[in-house]
């Protein structure tokens, strides 16, 4: 198994104190591994965006483990002493919204962040180019995000989040705005830049027409963890199939 991509055990988060206090994770455990996509599903409430938030490294957890690239990350405490550099170089966020900056262009959007991270203009520029290029977007390199499709901007969100070439992608409903052709299509490419990056993708959605695309699920409900994994296919490439059912069997990690 590999040691590389993300990895979690045990991990917990408890809000508040004393008799008020909500354990909102309880022991979750998960692994992706580079080159994989999982789905992250359960009900509102049952602990998804503050396994998301601790796995991003925005709040902090209240034990448990991480590591990501091989190394460890925390271990009932932080282990990197600059969290906002973590999460610049190694983890890559693809939003619901795009969240585009509306007075930079298409190629701008995506080469700041190499571009904060020090990487010279013309570099981060190049870039942010190639993988436009790769997304099929290219032809929108100059362009205002005003100008772009609701397809064509998260195809540009998904161009940022891998332009820092981070280990771990972490994409909260990156299908919900969109219709089912289009999201189809968002999914796919995620697969495509997964495994041509060797990049661990981790999608919380509650779309139900691109969970049969991953092999993998992660259920959590009411802060527990459960796993799902199923003999099938995923869907690849940016044609082809739109994915079919996959039966599971579901192990409680």
């Amino acid at each position: 198994m590999s040691t590389q991509g993300i990895r979690i055990e045990n991990l917990s988060k408890r809000y508040g104190k004393g008799d008020t206090s909500v354990l909102a994770l309880k022991n979750a455990t998960m692994r992706v591994d580079p080159g994989e996509v999982v789905g992250l599903i359960g009900p509102s409430g049952s602990g998804k965006s503050t396994l998301l938030k601790c796995l991003g490294a925005v709040i902090d957890p209240t034990s448990g483990r991480m590591t990501l690239d091989g190394d460890v990350i925390y271990d009932d405490e932080w282990k990197v002493r600059d969290l906002a550099a973590l999460r610049r170089d190694k983890i890559g966020f693809v939003f619901q919204a795009p969240y585009l900056i509306p007075f930079l262009d298409t190629t701008d959007n995506v080469a700041i962040l190499p571009m904060l991270a020090g990487v010279p203009n013309a570099q981060a520029r190049q870039r942010a180019l190639e993988l436009l290029t790769a997304l099929d977007v290219q032809h929108r390199a100059a362009a205002m995000p005003t100008r772009l499709s609701g397809g064509e901007q998260q195809r540009v969100a998904i161009a940022r989040g891998l332009v820092n070439r981070p280990p771990v992608i972490l994409a909260d409903e990156p299908t919900a705005p969109l219709d089912s052709e289009r999201a189809m299509t968002v999914i796919r490419i995620l697969h495509t830049m997964a495994q041509r990056f060797e990049t661990a993708i981790i999608v919380v959605t509650h779309d139900e027409k691109i969970i049969p695309t991953f092999k993998r699920l992660y259920h959590i409900r009411d802060g527990v963890t459960h796993e799902e994994v199923g003999e099938g296919r995923t869907v690849g490439g940016y044609g082809g199939d739109e994915g079919v059912g996959v039966p599971r069997r579901a192990i409680v990690v």
